[in-house]
């Protein structure tokens, strides 16, 4: 049933508000927290795996954590489709960011995004990448029957109109969750809707303040991926075009996000995530084998210092000399554990990003309760 895109008021005593109060307050938060720059982005470069799986995951994509991790460590330059299709989805995550401080939310964005999205696949492709589609498609698994094709330039230039247009800030996180709905309602590409209009969240949610510039991670998709069954069923009460339905549906986006950004805040704190995070990853890859002891030793250091230098390690081999300190540093530099902070340095930074402790720092997040998806990892 189609309804006119426009803002709704909830009740002032219904969960929704209570939901828009709780988030506005932590947006406006100030993010003050004592993890190292450079570790926190690492960490938020996992989160965009994730995100770019679990939104994948949802068009029935079936990479796991473990298969991605491995491609990425032993075959980087292999890309099948289901892996190029998760990369496709991280490149459009940082077009968002590049792009969105100099570019309104348009026509020739959303293009841009399904360029990116769509790029290089057969299966899950597009015959006309960022152009709107020209058939009458139907959704598989869904009663929904988008609007003719003749319509989808008008009701784009509606949509498009109305996330442009300067509503009062108190209804932003309203006006996120009914783009969504929209847009998926809409179905204006061929292919590659979902993928995109995930996209078209994340890009929203930046343009509100939710800054990842300013060290906050948002995984809207997490909101979405973690049951494809709830989110396909609270679609269909907003597809109802009742104010109830739709109601519904900014409840059911509304309480992910709330959960999502409250845990995700928890990773400021580098206590927590030493402690809950590193440490455990550490034990576990030397139990692995994958370090030895005295490499363990050295990581440890890192991690806990978060920035180290080579002569610090004397605190913890004192019968060690400087010659053998380093070429256990060189080993761990060279497998990448170990990052200089700039060229030449001998200061160190802990880094986990495409190397084999990847993946224990992911089962970490995991029995924290971070992941959206539940893999064997």
């Amino acid at each position: 049933m189609e309804r006119k895109l426009d803002i709704i008021n909830p009740p002032f005593d219904s969960p929704v508000t209570d939901l828009i109060i709780e988030i506005d307050t932590l947006r406006k938060r100030p993010l003050k927290g004592s993890t190292h720059p450079a570790i926190f982005f690492q960490i938020k470069h996992l989160f965009h795996i994730l995100e770019s799986i679990g939104s994948v995951r949802i068009e029935g994509n079936h990479t796991t954590i473990a298969e991605y991790i491995e491609n990425e460590i032993e075959h980087p330059s292999n890309q099948p489709e289901a892996i190029l299709e998760i990369r496709n989805n991280e490149n459009a995550i940082n077009f968002i960011e590049e792009n969105i401080d100099k570019s309104p939310i348009d026509r020739a964005f959303i293009s841009e995004l399904h360029k990116i999205v769509v790029k290089n696949l057969d299966r899950e492709g597009s015959r006309q990448p960022g152009k709107y589609r020209l058939e009458n498609p139907r959704i598989t698994g869904s009663s929904h029957i988008p609007p003719d094709s003749v319509l989808v330039n008008d009701l784009m230039i509606e949509l498009f109109n109305f996330i442009n247009h300067k509503h009062p800030e108190k209804y932003d996180l309203i006006k996120v969750s009914l783009v969504h709905h929209r847009f998926v309602w809409i179905h204006p590409f061929d292919n590659g809707n979902g993928r995109t209009v995930r996209l078209l969240t994340y890009a929203m949610m930046i343009k509100m303040g939710f800054r990842v510039d300013q060290g906050r991670i948002i995984n809207p998709t997490a909101v979405f991926c973690s049951n494809r069954d709830a989110y396909y069923n609270a679609l269909q009460q907003a597809d109802e075009g009742t104010e109830e339905g739709l109601l519904i549906w900014i409840e059911y986006v509304l309480k992910g996000l709330s959960s999502e950004i409250r845990k995700i805040d928890n990773l400021l704190d580098y206590n927590y995530v030493l402690l809950k995070i590193f440490e455990p990853a550490l034990r576990e890859a030397e139990r692995k084998r994958i370090i030895t002891q005295q490499e363990h030793k050295v990581l440890q250091l890192a991690a806990r210092m978060q920035e180290f230098k080579t002569a610090q390690l004397k605190t913890v081999f004192n019968n060690k000399s400087s010659v053998a300190l380093s070429r256990i540093v060189k080993k761990l530099r060279d497998r990448e554990f170990l990052l200089p902070v700039s060229a030449n340095s001998r200061t160190y930074i802990f880094n986990f990003i495409n190397n084999e402790l990847m993946r224990e720092i992911m089962k970490a997040l995991d029995k924290e309760g971070f992941l959206p998806i539940k893999d064997e990892i």
